[in-house]
C-alpha cells in the first residue's frame, strides 16, 4: 500500500491501526454553537468518456473506489451520450481560475459517448477532507484511464482535465509530506478549490456552494461589498481561517454569525448541514 493511500485511509478512519487526522491535531471543522443537521454530505462525480469502457474502470481506479467505500451508480451511468451534458458543463465550468478549461475540453463534452457516475459514502464532518482527497485521487486515476471530462455534481463545478490534474497533484503533494496541520490545510484547500463552486450570484449575495464537502459552512457575501472578485477573495480568506483556526474562532474574530436557513432541501446534494455565514455590507 503506497504512502499517500495509507495516509488518506488513516484520515478517513478506514485504516485499523491509526486515528483520523482530526484526533491528532486541532480540528478544522469545529462546530459554531449550533447543533448541525444530521445530514451527511456526499460526492457525486460525473465522468464522460469516448466509449463504453468508461463504465468498467481499470484495476487502480476500481481499487480506490472500493477502498474508500465509493460506489458506481449503475442506474444513471450509461454507454451512450447524454444530450444535456453540453449545457450542464457549460454552466458548471469554473470561471475563477484562469484558463480552467479549454476548447479541447468543450469538444470532449460535445463528443462524449458514455457517462459514469461515482458516489462517495455519506461523510462525517471530520472526515470530509480525507474523502474529498480520495475523490480527487479517483478523478486523477479515471483521467489516466481515459475519461475525457469530469464534473463534481454535488456543487455543480467542472474543470478541464489539466486543471483537475493540477488540483489532484496539489492534494497528493500535501498528503505525501506528513500528517501535521499544514498538510491537512494544504489538502483541504486543494479539495475546496476542486469541488466547491463560487461565486454564484443570488439576488443579494455572491455565494459559495459545496463547502460541506470539506466540512465547512457556506459563505455568502453581500453584493454591496464589492464586485465578484472581491467576494471571492473574502470567501478564500474566511475559508482558510476556518480551516486553520476553526469555525467558532473565525466567526468570533470577524464578528459573524452562522445560520441554518438555506434554499436547498435536506435531500439535495447541495444542502450544507453546517450552515451558512452571511457577510453583510
Amino acid at each position: 500500500m503506497d504512502h499517500i493511500r495509507r495516509n488518506l485511509l488513516k484520515a478517513a478512519g478506514l485504516f485499523a491501526t491509526s486515528r483520523a487526522w482530526a484526533n491528532d491535531q486541532p480540528s478544522i471543522q469545529r462546530g459554531a454553537g449550533m447543533q448541525p443537521s444530521s445530514v451527511k454530505p456526499r460526492h457525486v462525480l460525473c465522468f464522460l468518456g469516448k466509449d463504453e469502457s468508461l463504465l468498467h474502470p481499470p484495476e487502480a481506479a476500481a481499487r480506490t473506489i472500493a477502498d474508500f467505500g465509493f460506489e458506481i451508480d449503475r442506474t444513471y451511468s450509461q454507454a451512450r451520450p447524454d444530450p444535456h451534458m453540453e449545457r450542464s458543463f457549460g454552466v458548471c465550468w469554473d470561471r475563477v481560475f484562469p484558463k480552467a478549461w479549454s476548447a479541447t475540453d468543450e469538444a470532449a463534452v460535445a463528443d462524449h459517448k458514455s457517462v459514469l457516475y461515482v458516489l462517495s459514502p455519506p461523510m462525517e464532518q471530520q472526515k470530509t477532507v480525507a474523502y474529498s482527497a480520495a475523490a480527487l485521487r479517483i478523478v486523477e486515476e479515471m483521467i489516466e484511464a481515459g475519461a475525457t471530462a469530469v464534473k463534481g455534481e454535488s456543487a455543480g463545478v467542472a474543470h478541464g482535465l489539466d486543471r483537475w490534474r493540477q488540483l489532484a497533484g496539489q492534494a497528493r503533494k500535501g498528503a505525501s509530506t506528513g500528517q501535521d496541520l499544514a498538510v491537512t490545510l494544504a489538502v483541504a484547500k486543494a479539495c475546496r478549490l476542486a469541488f466547491a463552486k463560487r461565486p454564484l450570484g443570488g439576488d443579494r449575495y455572491n455565494e459559495t456552494v459545496g463547502y460541506q464537502l470539506v466540512g465547512l459552512p457556506e459563505i455568502y457575501v453581500a453584493k454591496s461589498r464589492g464586485n465578484e472578485w472581491a467576494a471571492v477573495m473574502l470567501m478564500e480568506e474566511l475559508a482558510n481561517a476556518m480551516a486553520e483556526r476553526g469555525i467558532e474562532a473565525t466567526l468570533r474574530d470577524h464578528k459573524l454569525t452562522l445560520t441554518r436557513e438555506q434554499d436547498y432541501a435536506e435531500d439535495d446534494f447541495k444542502f450544507n448541514p453546517y450552515g451558512i455565514i452571511r457577510v453583510e455590507a
